[in-house]
């Protein structure tokens, strides 16, 4: 499933960015009040998740990302994981 391929990308980035314990990392865990992220490490969390997936985040899209579902939401949307 695409949203499985996504949210082991989005595992594997804020394990190796924050620190965070892969299984912590589940759609309805906030990135900022359950994770503990904040604007440094969402910066740094982006980055990361642009370069494992080859295709920039725009600037206006980082606010929209309060839980780790919404950001597998978007990624899914624009096509990220999406056979090809």
């Amino acid at each position: 499933m695409v949203q499985d391929a996504v949210l082991v990308d989005i595992r594997t980035v804020l394990s190796s960015v924050a620190g965070i314990d892969p299984a912590e990392v589940t759609p309805d865990k906030s990135l900022t009040n359950d994770l503990g992220i904040d604007s440094m490490t969402m910066l740094d969390a982006v980055v990361a998740l642009e370069d494992r997936v080859g295709m920039l985040i725009p600037d206006d899209a980082w606010p929209h990302f309060a839980t780790v579902g919404d950001l597998v939401a978007y990624l899914e949307r624009v096509g990220v994981g999406a056979p090809t």
